[in-house]
């Protein structure tokens, strides 16, 4: 599991946080994937294991994963549906970046619509 911590004014817990949802959602951790355990990944990504154990604890809140006693944390096998709302999550933020984006640039939602209709014919071309 590859985490990442960045010096850009996100608690350290969240950006563990989301970056865990983002790896279930997008099936990089599947359901039933064991966690590494809080002091490995606190001491890999040098960091107080407090910081770990209430990420730990805020995704076990949410239904992410589950906390076994003495036997370490999981992906929770409820993951299928969280991993949908999470993707929708995601991707509803990045269309709303792209919509500001495209407001900015005077481009109309026909355009953008039209746009992603010709990627998406593009992207799902058969080989010749």
């Amino acid at each position: 599991m590859q985490i990442h911590i960045a010096a850009d004014g996100v608690p350290i817990y969240l950006q563990i946080v989301n970056q865990v949802r983002y790896l279930v959602a997008s099936g990089r951790l599947t359901p039933g994937e064991e966690l590494p355990p809080i002091r490995t990944l606190a001491e890999n990504l040098l960091i107080n294991h407090n910081t770990v154990a209430r990420a730990y604890r805020e995704l076990e809140a949410a239904g992410v994963v589950e906390m076994r006693r003495t036997a370490g944390t999981y992906v929770s096998d409820q993951g299928s549906p969280l991993a949908r709302t999470e993707r929708i999550r995601i991707l509803t933020e990045r269309i709303d970046a792209l919509l500001a984006e495209a407001r900015q640039m005077n481009v109309t939602l026909d355009d953008v619509v039209k746009i992603v209709q010709q990627r998406h014919t593009v992207m799902h071309a058969g080989p010749d």
